[in-house]
């Protein structure tokens, strides 16, 4: 019934469908396995792609030739760019998506892919001989082989549903848990957790009063996420903000008895850094308000997320405290907030690679690695499909490193400090921010792609070639021409930046504070008339590389330095048990996630520098 795939990804969320595309367009055969075709790519929470940190993850996914980019751009309904008032490494897309053609859009690029096939069941369980994964065994009893797999659980396995009292089975509203697969990879030696996440309720937009909120409306001039030719948004819809009160805290307070968060029956560790409405109450009780985002889910529906009212609390409760937030006193409820718990399983049992100590072309991605949010399981299913590819064909594993990019951070956190709670990412956790900006994901991204044997490349190389030369040329030329004191002083006043007396490079006035390439090319007829040859994503690339040109040495000197140590490799069988120089500790350490190299051993919680002095003196360094 079924010939050998060469993978079969279990679970069709984000991380599954990057992973599946990944594989795929390396060339291998593939099966993805879901319980529900209808929820491919479901938006499980909130309807948007992006924000801080994780709009450069999907950036990156683009680049290396995954479809969370160009899914997004073709189904958004607002875009801004979060943070321009700050530098450019901490600037950030994200988009509001509209969430039915989001999966639509996603389940139909996964279709036209000859590499892809589909089976909808519940996959109970993995087919492993000899330590090897085999492929997936399924509700039905069914044995569809295989020559790697990929789990891609989600909230599924074991998940349990909180709404205040009550409780039920459930990977998601209205789906049913998966079971099975925890308990065959706990008698494999695995260890497994629990985990938490929310979600808040859904409300009738028709039963608001958008007058008493805030408009928040997308830019005026839209960028995208893909570095693909994808459409340009031309209309928008609003988003609008609104704040919870005293009188909605009190409200939400009378259900903290009947809250399973309070009263002990979550056993799951939640996100730290996005709390319940009534954690957020109770956490910071001096607080009189919490702001609210009020988000619709597509174009044509009234449906609305009411973000920053996550709640497991009885829907009574829910209900009447919404109605005292401006706005919604006659709001309609569409279903409740609900909290969700999960396994998981600690991600130091993996590889940097994503595949499992324990048994071969095993590989885990998304959340049963301890992640939340969409984009960070995207790129992992993207890591992981390609990684699985490399594995049956025997060749070495992709792996970025933390200089290179946001999802090389993400991995490398997991692996070598694991995680207690949903892990998010954040800039702050990137060392080297100002090389991983969302700008320059395809120059630093593509060509890695483009040596994998990636497929479909060749818009994406054009562009990316277009873009470092047109770059290039732009910096010759500021750094060429001169520019008067008649041409440019009333614009420098009107900066409130000091004016010339003599000419001087174009160059040098681009690096004084509030001095911009588009309005230089604004002011100057002759510098608008050579600018406007280039598109805006390659302006913007050339004023960060000249803006910053100091910046970015410096850290690409610690970059260097770092890879140095990153160059010395460390050997499978090493006995760290046998170091007695080592500290109990980072002998334990070593020994459970057998670094690849000092680098990564030198990120590990737990191996001092002075272990760290130890292993180097060890391999004769």
């Amino acid at each position: 019934m079924f010939p050998v795939y060469d993978l079969i990804v279990v679970g069709g969320g984000h991380a599954g469908c990057e992973a599946a595309v990944a594989a795929a367009n390396m060339g291998s055969k593939v099966l993805l396995a879901t319980m529900n075709m209808n929820t491919i790519a479901q938006m499980s929470c909130n309807p948007a792609m992006g924000g801080v940190a994780k709009g450069q993850i999907v950036r990156e996914v683009d680049a290396l030739g995954g479809y969370s980019g160009i899914v997004t751009d073709h189904t958004m309904i607002q875009f801004r760019m979060l943070n321009r008032s700050k530098g450019p490494a901490m600037w950030s897309p994200r988009a509001q998506s509209d969430r039915m053609l989001f999966l639509m859009k996603w389940r139909s690029m996964l279709e036209a892919h000859p590499n892809i096939d589909f089976w909808q069941e519940m996959v109970t369980g993995i087919v492993v001989k000899d330590g090897i994964a085999k492929g997936v065994r399924t509700g039905m009893g069914i044995e569809i082989p295989a020559r790697s797999v990929v789990l891609t659980n989600g909230t599924f396995l074991n998940g349990l549903i909180h709404i205040g009292e009550k409780r039920f089975g459930g990977g998601r509203a209205g789906e049913k848990a998966a079971t099975g697969i925890t308990a065959q990879l706990n008698s494999l030696g695995f260890e497994s957790g629990r985990m938490k996440t929310g979600t808040p309720p859904r409300v009738d937009g028709r039963s608001l009063d958008w007058d008493k909120m805030e408009v928040q409306d997308g830019d005026h001039i839209v960028g995208k996420f893909s570095y693909t030719d994808t459409p340009k948004l031309e209309n928008q819809r609003p988003c609008h903000i609104t704040y919870t009160n005293p009188e909605v805290h009190e409200l939400l307070k009378t259900g903290f008895d009947r809250s399973p968060m309070f009263t002990g029956r979550i056993q799951g560790i939640g996100p730290r850094y996005c709390p319940s409405i009534e954690d957020k109450i109770d956490r910071f009780a001096q607080r009189d308000r919490h702001q609210l985002f009020v988000e619709p889910e597509g174009w044509n529906t009234c449906e609305i997320y009411v973000n920053g009212f996550s709640s497991s609390l009885p829907e009574d409760v829910q209900f009447k405290a919404l109605r005292k937030v401006p706005g919604f006193e006659n709001c309609k409820m569409f279903r409740p907030g609900y909290a969700i718990e999960y396994d998981y399983f600690p991600p130091t049992q993996l590889k940097m690679s994503l595949e499992t100590r324990l048994v071969k072309n095993l590989f885990f991605a998304g959340q049963i690695n301890g992640t939340t949010g969409y984009e960070e399981a995207a790129s992992q299913g993207l890591m992981a499909g390609i990684n699985a590819h490399l594995a049956i064909n025997e060749e070495e594993p992709f792996v970025l490193k933390r200089s290179e990019a946001y999802i090389g951070v993400l991995i490398d956190d997991l692996i070598n400090k694991g995680t207690k709670e949903p892990y998010r990412m954040f800039t702050s956790r990137a060392e080297y921010r100002i090389l991983l900006r969302q700008d320059n994901a395809d120059i630093r991204l593509t060509p890695l792609a483009q040596k994998l044997g990636m497929q479909n490349l060749d818009e994406r190389m054009a562009r990316f070639q277009e873009k470092i030369e047109g770059a290039e040329k732009i910096k010759r030329f500021f750094q060429k021409v001169s520019v008067g004191p008649e041409e440019i002083n009333s614009y420098l006043t009107s900066k409130g930046s000091k004016e010339i007396k003599q000419k001087g490079k174009l160059h040098q006035i681009l690096l004084r504070p509030h001095i911009s390439l588009s309005d230089l090319g604004w002011v100057m007829p002759r510098i608008g008339e050579f600018l406007s040859q280039f598109d805006k994503e390659i302006m913007e690339t050339a004023e960060i590389n000249m803006k910053y040109e100091g910046y970015i040495k410096k850290e690409q000197e610690m970059v260097d330095k770092m890879n140095r140590l990153e160059a010395v490799r460390l050997h499978e069988t090493i006995d760290y048990h046998e170091m007695t120089s080592l500290s109990s500790e980072a002998r334990e350490k070593l020994t459970a996630i057998k670094p690849r190299t000092i680098g990564q051993a030198s990120r590990i919680s737990g191996v001092s520098p002075a272990d760290i002095s130890v292993l180097l003196v060890f391999m004769g360094r």
